[in-house]
């Protein structure tokens, strides 16, 4: 029979975590459909999901993060799934993950739910979860979901409602601010974004690189971010997200946000197009 939930990973080279990744669904105690899409592999990853009995999509080259899933959630919406969960291929659940975040949907207009996301150790929260949503877990310390303005897409398990009204992910994000954009557009249907402090994820990215031409490519992606949510004025982004991006320059001492502004400013035309579209119901996965 199948299941309510259906996890999507989408894998890249991702032998070294596959293994574990798969388990962990399997050995939920809330039962779960798994469909990988696979980004072009090279290393055995699509043959060793093959060999898992895992459903497989391949694409013949790295889509992205975004168009991947997109694959996925439009799979799930036309077979009927109930929710579906986004798990990175270098993350795992715990037994009672699923189960506690689906009760955790009857507490609010929550349309995406995660997990606490915890490093491959266990014990110590996901560096990049921590520095976005530790201060909101302190503060509401106690509450069965904690709202919080973000929190990675490692670990997203989303309602069929939030999907049908958002849709999928927004091709204007390849790598990097996706799951910020997806978050902006389902708060405008009226979605709350949560972590359930009871459930936890692994994240295994520790060797990861973390390096300061990175940091500063995500400072400077966040104008494009600004700019396609469709809850911000349009006409006062076009004038404010370069400015932003001028003032970081002078704070950081840096060349690298005035070449972002010059770059954000030439691909106006297709952000708000696709802007545009992120309004529509469905948006990027039914319209």
């Amino acid at each position: 029979m199948q299941a309510d939930i259906l996890v999507i990973i989408v894998t890249f080279n991702g032998m070294q975590w596959i293994d574990r990744c798969i388990a962990s669904v399997r050995s939920s105690l809330v039962p779960a459909d798994i469909l990988a899409i696979d980004n072009g592999s090279s290393d055995g990853t699509p043959e060793k999901l093959g060999s898992l009995g895992v459903r497989l999509i391949r694409n013949e080259a790295n889509s992205g993060f975004g168009a991947a899933n997109n694959i996925g959630m439009r799979r799930a919406l036309e077979e009927g799934y109930k929710y579906v969960y986004l798990l990175n291929q270098d993350a795992w659940v715990l037994p009672d993950t699923f189960g506690k975040l689906v009760g955790a949907f009857q507490e609010g207009p929550y349309g995406i739910l995660s997990p606490v996301q915890y490093d491959a150790g266990g014990k110590k929260m996901d560096r990049q979860f921590a520095k976005r949503c530790r201060r909101h877990l302190r503060r509401h310390k106690g509450e069965t979901v904690v709202t919080v303005p973000f929190v990675m897409a490692a670990h997203w398990m989303i309602s069929r409602s939030c999907l049908v009204k958002t849709g999928g992910f927004s091709p204007a994000f390849r790598q990097y601010g996706e799951d910020d954009n997806y978050i902006d557009r389902a708060r405008r249907w009226g979605w709350s974004c949560g972590v359930v402090p009871a459930a936890s994820g692994i994240h295994d990215r520790a060797l990861r690189e973390d390096s300061p031409h990175k940091r500063m490519f995500l400072k400077c992606n966040s104008g494009a971010i600004r700019f396609s949510d469709p809850g911000r004025p349009v006409l006062l982004s076009i004038f404010l997200e370069p400015l932003r991006l001028v003032a970081m320059a002078a704070l950081n001492f840096s060349a690298e946000p005035l070449k972002a502004a010059g770059r954000l400013i030439k691909r106006y035309p297709e952000l708000i197009r696709f802007r545009k579209r992120s309004k529509k119901a469905g948006a990027f996965l039914t319209d």
